[in-house]
């Protein structure tokens, strides 16, 4: 079921490179898909399948962007759609998926909650959920992010990626459609470090692959800005820890105050906005460059995931309130000069 999604701009960012000392460095921006996330991506895979199936319904358990992204594709298939999200959600992202016609069905709780209900709905209901009885189709859709990567640089590859990390899904996704290039001869090196990136306030990927164990302890209680990511337990969480070291990347979080320095950065050096979930890869980058973890003359890419018109109640307290004048000139030359 299309509506347009992927083949979205690789920005080479030469003044968010400068600001950080970097060599190189481009930003994979799908803050532009058809409904700003790129779950555009995975959500046109599943609602497919779900036609494919004869599902009565679609729906899924969501932190916002995947709420969206299934409710425009259900609505272009003519499907119902059942969105369970976590009651604390931006209202921004379940106006957006309410607006396409789906019903919201917001759970007292965290996203682990309202997954567990979405779980046993899938097993009562004769409906696709697309990140739970239909997921193995669902995840594919996300490796197109590797194969369009590739396909922007002329067939090279980039020495490092930094994607945001919520399940673990979409950098296992990442790394699987790197090998398939290399397994179908397209590209020549997968020597590429794939590095992710998670809120201090839920980092269970994190913290185990600092812990050097692949028990993945989830995050009761997460405490982020970016809800997006706040996923304390990470189906996937597991794979994306050995993927992470197979590929000899490495795993941080940022703080919210990181992670929205890195909002206002990545727009004022390339005119980029970001929602924090997608900003997150940049204020790690930002910190695996300080700490000279990742060399100047690397090639980095770095995805930036989502739009920050969905979060805008997170970064509102950040940025600078309106200058009022009066209106004439004398009381704008006060203020510029």
């Amino acid at each position: 079921m299309d509506l347009g999604a992927g083949y979205t701009i690789l920005h080479k960012c030469e003044g968010l490179a400068r600001a950080l000392g970097l060599k190189t460095l481009y930003v994979k921006d799908d803050t532009v898909n058809p409904t700003y996330s790129f779950k555009d991506r995975p959500a046109t895979v599943a609602v497919s399948k779900a036609l494919e199936f004869g599902a009565k319904a679609v729906g899924c358990a969501s932190t916002g962007n995947l709420a969206a992204a299934v409710a425009a594709h259900a609505a272009k298939a003519g499907l119902p759609c059942y969105v369970f999200v976590p009651s604390d959600i931006e209202l921004n992202k379940i106006v957006q998926a309410s607006t396409y016609g789906a019903r919201i069905v917001a759970v007292k709780g965290t996203y682990d909650d309202a997954n567990r209900l979405a779980a046993q709905a899938s097993e009562v209901y004769d409906w696709a959920f697309a990140n739970i009885n239909i997921r193995p189709y669902y995840v594919e859709g996300s490796k197109t992010l590797a194969f369009e990567v590739c396909e922007q640089l002329g067939w090279e590859t980039p020495d490092h990626v930094i994607v945001p990390v919520a399940s673990g899904a979409l950098l296992c996704a990442i790394w699987r459609g790197l090998k398939e290039f290399k397994q179908l001869n397209l590209i020549d090196n997968t020597q590429i470090k794939v590095t992710g990136a998670q809120p201090s306030g839920c980092s269970p990927v994190v913290n185990a692959f600092k812990s050097n164990t692949l028990d993945v302890d989830p995050i009761e209680y997460p405490d982020t800005i970016a809800k997006s990511l706040a996923i304390g337990d990470p189906g996937d969480g597991v794979y994306a820890v050995k993927t992470i070291r197979e590929s000899e990347g490495i795993a941080e979080s940022a703080t919210d105050a990181e992670i929205l320095n890195a909002i206002e950065l990545l727009a004022k050096t390339e005119g980029i906005f970001a929602e924090p979930a997608g900003a997150v890869t940049v204020a790690v980058l930002k910190k695996l460059v300080e700490s000279g973890e990742i060399s100047l003359d690397e090639k980095v890419v770095c995805y930036v995931t989502g739009n920050g018109l969905k979060a805008t109640e997170a970064i509102l307290n950040s940025v600078p309130k309106p200058v009022e004048i009066e209106p004439n000139l004398e009381s704008l030359a006060k203020i510029i000069s």
